[in-house]
């Protein structure tokens, strides 16, 4: 009865978050025809929404990016009511993990974030981990932690707001969008923002230290749109700059 009416309350606020809010977004919607020219299976789509969580997410992340989805391209199969072919995943409050087709997010703002360095056989591992989860729920806890958040609040340090969106139950059967991308990454060993240590050891035989650079894994549960965004092992790919971008031919009002 309890976990029945908690789920019910959790539907119910992530139908309220979901919807649009009024701000302003701080980019132009991406000419459509150069995003579908230049995205690549594996690249991850980071959008500026619009909605009353996406103004959450944007404040605790100090970004503009609030949401995330993975292009896998018109291997994905399927096509939606227009007939339009389904082309990405996402993790949606209300729709879980789904597929969207491009036309989705063609009203925000988006950036392409392109992983480096990725073999045939790494992607393909990626790909069928992320399509696997097709089906599974949204992490309701991560409703309640950002539905707490959205009420007027109290200024938060800089330090504690990537321990508030340490967002989810860690229930690998339910997801969220961004740990649903940096979990099929991190399936092959892809860096996204890993902690860096140096371990120095003395080697008797050679009279000098030796040092080993060791990455280590974050907590899935830890990541945020912009850290696909701000990692180092991402491209950025800006559609706009890619076809012979000439700004003596913009026609100024």
């Amino acid at each position: 009865m309890f976990h029945s009416l908690l789920l019910s309350l959790g539907r119910a606020l992530a139908r309220y978050l979901s919807q649009p809010h009024t701000s302003i977004q701080t980019g132009m919607p991406t000419d459509r025809a150069a995003l579908a020219q230049q995205l690549q299976p594996g690249d991850v789509l980071l959008i500026e929404g619009n909605s009353r969580v996406s103004t959450v997410i944007k404040y605790f992340t100090q970004s503009t990016w609030s949401h995330a989805a993975f292009f896998v391209g018109p291997q994905l199969g399927g096509f939606n009511a227009l007939g339009e072919p389904y082309l990405l995943i996402e993790a949606d409050m209300l729709d879980g993990v789904c597929k969207r087709p491009l036309s989705h997010y063609y009203t925000y703002p988006t950036r392409i974030c392109r992983p480096i360095g990725l073999s045939a056989t790494d992607l393909q591992q990626v790909l069928m981990e992320i399509t696997s989860k097709l089906g599974a729920q949204y992490d309701l806890r991560n409703v309640f932690d950002l539905a707490r958040y959205f009420l007027p609040a109290l200024p938060v340090h800089g330090l504690w707001r990537r321990r508030l969106l340490a967002l989810g139950s860690g229930d690998p059967t339910r997801a969220i969008c961004s740990s649903l991308i940096a979990e099929a990454f991190q399936s092959v060993g892809y860096p996204l923002l890993p902690t860096i240590t140096v371990d120095r050891q003395e080697d008797p035989e050679r009279h000098h230290a030796v040092t080993e650079t060791i990455f280590h894994i974050h907590d899935r549960r830890l990541f945020a749109p912009r850290d696909f965004d701000v990692s180092p092992y991402f491209e950025i790919v800006k559609p706009t700059l890619t076809e012979d971008f000439d700004f003596h031919q913009i026609h100024w009002g």
